[in-house]
């Protein structure tokens, strides 16, 4: 066999290689080690190291290695044949070295429910210790690559990334909705409890970023979290509520299966479909209160003069119970609550649609009807229908329209309400006439 007169490597993969073992083992006193820089080179024979050489070129000659003389009896001098095996490793440190785990139950902190999550990112390593490292990393591999070392290296580094990662949640009580302000102090806290894993097999972690955190979708258990936190996020933003979106729902099937059975009659299955979700025909009842979007303001049913949605006289007026947004904060609250459950203020209803309306304010701010009656004005006379000031003895309000009741008689000058001619106190506020 010929003698190697030199050994060097130059790293031509396009994936990062850690550690290369020259091919040839036929070395002699006169071979030259050629060590690039950011390179180590280690020579071994029959199973033990007989050297470490940095950058530079070096005679592989019993000055060099006198372990030369003990395991072969290698005299100076002279072109002497040995065998050994030669090792380099790169020590320049990758930093965009990917990572990625899933399968993570966490118990979230925002919907306090266990949620299965993945996590990815980026990290750099480097070979501090390269006589550890090709011992209990390498082994008997002539490459050793990114592609090995994420191999062999990942069921350790998994379990552990996994640990801190949820650790880190649950301690911190981070939610899934907040997490992705908290991935820098995330880096590091896993980077920490990583740290011992790698310096164990002569590694050193100098980088670890957490890029992504998200809901795993690879199980079907995933994929029925994710919609649902899809939809939630779509109602939040549309403000539709569930029991609304069913009915939706329920509308679009009624419409495919009315079709279908009608021969495709679109203009039937519409109008059935309608009448489902307006609350007239069928399902009437349950559509009609369940279809009104959020955002709109309640139709207000009081003792007198109660209108139904649309304009339409109630001719049993009942009160409805529905939702008004607040004039001090905008939050909504139910028509039965007399005060803000939010801010505490008094609610000041609208008497013809119901919506809430500050204390000063002389109008509605939903449906313009007056509010406020100036004093000693009209003789305190009020339409019948709307609640807005009159004149005494009209018989139409000049705001809505509405007939006013007109009895012979006097007007009492302080409720505006018709006297008999032989009364001498108002029989609905006492003033004397």
């Amino acid at each position: 066999m010929a003698l190697i007169d030199c050994a060097s490597w130059k790293p031509q993969s396009d994936e990062f290689v850690f550690a290369y073992r020259f091919p040839q083992t036929n070395l002699s006193t006169y071979t030259q080690l050629i060590v690039y820089e950011s390179q180590e080179a280690l020579l071994f024979s029959k199973g033990q190291l007989m050297g470490k050489f940095g950058p530079g070129k070096h005679t592989l000659d019993t000055e060099n290695i006198p372990l030369l003389r003990s395991l072969f009896g290698i005299p100076f001098g002279g072109k002497n044949p040995f065998t050994a095996e030669v090792w380099i490793v790169n020590k320049l440190y990758p930093a965009n070295l990917s990572w990625a785990v899933n399968s993570m139950a966490v118990h979230d902190a925002d919907y306090q429910t266990m949620l299965p999550l993945q996590a990815s990112g980026q990290y750099g390593i480097q070979v501090s210790n390269s006589e550890k490292f090709l011992i209990k990393m390498v082994g008997t591999k002539d490459v050793f690559t990114e592609s090995d070392m994420l191999s062999q290296a990942y069921g350790e580094f998994s379990s552990k990334s996994k640990s801190a990662i949820i650790q880190f949640m649950t301690s911190q009580r981070v939610g899934f909705k907040s997490i992705s302000a908290h991935l820098d102090a995330l880096s590091n806290y896993i980077k920490s409890n990583l740290q011992a894993f790698w310096e164990d097999y002569g590694l050193t972690m100098t980088r670890f970023y957490v890029n992504d955190i998200s809901i795993d979708t690879s199980t079907a258990e995933g994929r029925k979290v994710s919609e649902a936190l899809a939809s939630q996020a779509s109602m939040s933003i549309t403000g539709h509520s569930w029991q609304q979106e069913q009915m939706f729902g329920v509308a679009n099937n009624a419409v495919d299966q009315i079709g279908n059975a009608a021969g495709g009659n679109g203009l039937l299955a519409g109008i059935m479909a309608m009448n489902m979700m307006g609350g007239g025909g069928i399902g009437g009842g349950m559509g009609s209160g369940m279809m009104q979007p959020h955002n709109n303001q309640p139709t207000f049913s009081g003792s007198q003069g109660g209108m139904q949605q649309g304009g339409m006289p109630q001719n049993n007026p009942q009160p409805v119970v529905k939702e008004v947004y607040c004039a001090n904060c905008s939050k909504k609250h139910l028509t039965t609550e007399r005060f803000c459950p939010h801010c505490g203020n008094e609610y000041n209803p609208c008497p013809r649609c119901g919506s809430d309306n500050l204390k000063t304010a002389r109008r509605c701010v939903s449906c313009g009807t007056p509010l406020q009656q100036a004093p000693n004005v009209n003789g305190g006379a009020t339409c019948s229908a709307c609640g807005a000031p009159i004149t005494p003895g009209a018989a139409f309000c000049t705001h809505c329209g509405s007939p006013q009741n007109i009895t012979a008689g006097n007007v009492c000058p302080r409720c505006g309400a018709t006297v008999p001619l032989t009364s001498k106190f108002c029989p609905k506020c006492g003033q004397k006439i």
